[in-house]
């Protein structure tokens, strides 16, 4: 079942619901008030004929009660020549009782009159209670009054008005059939108007569904759901899944980038591992040559298998660090004095070029949340850089300002090109003018992976024929304060 069809059925219920219970009310409002003015009614023409019977009709009473039989009815203009029973209306039926129920007088004075009156509501007349009854009067449904007349304290005669409850019932009857009728035809039209009104409202939904459908056949992040609606719940959902779909499509892209760079690492990787193997092969074969190459061959050969060995293993490490660097791998949190760390790298990175000066000028003693290794790390990668393209001495300065140190390594070399700094970061990457430095071109991204893993950032400022310089910065740690 459709929300659409879900929201009109929903609708058409609470709707049926509301006028059932108003119909219901209405109905019973209607029978209980008809019902009460036709009793007033009777209770008055019933005091009216009592009074007019006590003072014109007196005479014809008591009766003997010892006789075995009572007497016969009389015709009321037997007993009375008052106008109120002469000019008695034809929709009230008006009878005269004795106290056991027997009766006394009726307008034809004949036995068939009497109305009916059942023993309980006798009881209660005897009792000086009034009492309603129905019954059926010549297969007509009746309503009876009974109301009791005592003279002398003592229950003398019974007056009987009645009404006829067929008009009423009637009404009451063409009230329900109207109720009805009107009920079934606004709720019909309230459904039509709900399912038209419910898909109109849910056309924007409509339009989500299909636009996801679409993006899902077509892998086209780029697509968006078009709302120009009003910003309720329905423009809501629409914009936040045109953000959804934003953010998707960022992770998408990000995904075919990282894509793109695992298939370029891998075809880098094996470049850079080829050229190795393939020397160590070359070599290997070399030595099984018969008849064997002569001593000084070997010797060199040798040295080449060597060095060819610890390029790979740099190269492994280097691969494993910027592996475990992608993994996130979580770095240690904890108070580190940069200082120290800058010293003893430059200590450490004196014998990569005796000649070289490194230049240090450092700010007062700042401290910041890191891991000491990764730090260490860090600075040696940007230290190893700058003496391998620098000409002239190296300097590394930090400064201390707005909560915040930053390293600056500088050198005096060749510089990077505009188009190239770009791609200083990306992996393998080396500029051509570079081919004969030895590296792989996997130290920048490794120092870039760390840095961002201690909360910090880095960048590169160079110049052709000027030099580089390379900034990290972290942000400084309150137990520097």
């Amino acid at each position: 079942m459709t929300i659409r069809l879900r929201l009109t059925l929903v609708y058409s219920a609470i709707l049926t619901l509301t006028l059932v219970v108003f119909g219901v009310a209405l109905y019973t409002i209607q029978s209980q008030d008809t019902l009460k003015s036709l009793e007033q009614d009777l209770v008055v023409s019933s005091n009216k004929f009592t009074e007019s019977f006590l003072r014109t009709g007196f005479a014809i009473l008591p009766f003997d009660r010892d006789q075995q039989a009572p007497p016969p009815p009389r015709p009321f203009d037997q007993i009375t020549d008052d106008q109120v029973f002469q000019n008695l209306r034809e929709r009230e039926i008006v009878r005269i009782v004795d106290a056991d129920g027997n009766l006394i007088a009726s307008p034809s004075g004949l036995a068939e009159d009497a109305l009916p009156l059942s023993e309980e509501a006798l009881d209660e007349l005897q009792q000086n209670n009034v009492i309603f009854e129905t019954g059926l009067v010549l297969n007509e449904n009746m309503l009876i009054y009974s109301r009791p007349v005592n003279i002398n304290g003592e229950l003398t005669f019974i007056i009987q008005v009645a009404r006829s409850l067929t008009e009423r019932n009637r009404t009451l009857q063409s009230l329900a059939t109207t109720l009805f009728i009107a009920g079934a035809t606004m709720v019909l039209f309230a459904f039509g108007v709900g399912w038209f009104l419910s898909g109109l409202t849910l056309r924007p939904i409509d339009r989500i569904t299909q636009t996801a459908k679409s993006i899902g056949a077509e892998r086209d992040f780029s697509k968006r759901v078009k709302h120009t609606g009003k910003q309720d719940e329905v423009g809501r959902l629409a914009n936040t899944f045109n953000q959804m779909l934003g953010r998707l499509q960022e992770a998408y892209q990000k995904v075919e980038r990282s894509l793109d760079q695992q298939r370029n690492f891998v075809s880098d990787v094996s470049h850079e591992l080829r050229t190795p193997l393939t020397t160590l092969r070359g070599n290997l074969g070399l030595l099984r040559h018969q008849p064997p190459v002569s001593q000084d061959e070997q010797e060199d050969i040798l040295k080449d298998m060597v060095d060819e060995s610890e390029r790979m293993i740099r190269l492994v490490n280097e691969l494993l660090m910027l592996a475990h660097a992608d993994a996130g791998r979580s770095l240690a949190k904890e108070a580190i004095a940069i200082n120290p760390v800058i010293e003893e790298v430059v200590r450490q990175s004196k014998h990569l070029d005796p000649n070289r000066k490194i230049i240090l000028a450092l700010c007062e003693g700042p401290i910041i949340q890191g891991d000491r290794d990764a730090l260490k790390q860090i600075v040696l990668i940007l230290l190893d850089n700058a003496i391998k393209y620098s000409t002239e001495d190296v300097h590394i300065i930090s400064v201390c300002q707005d909560k915040q140190v930053t390293i600056s390594v500088k050198d005096k070399g060749q510089g990077i090109s505009t188009d190239e700094l770009t791609r200083v970061f990306d992996r393998f990457y080396r500029g051509e003018e570079n081919a004969i430095i030895q590296g792989f071109g996997l130290g920048l991204p490794i120092a870039k992976s760390l840095v961002e893993a201690m909360d910090g950032t880095i960048e590169i400022d160079s110049q052709l024929g000027v030099g580089s310089v390379l900034r990290i910065s972290f942000p400084i740690s309150l137990e520097n304060n």
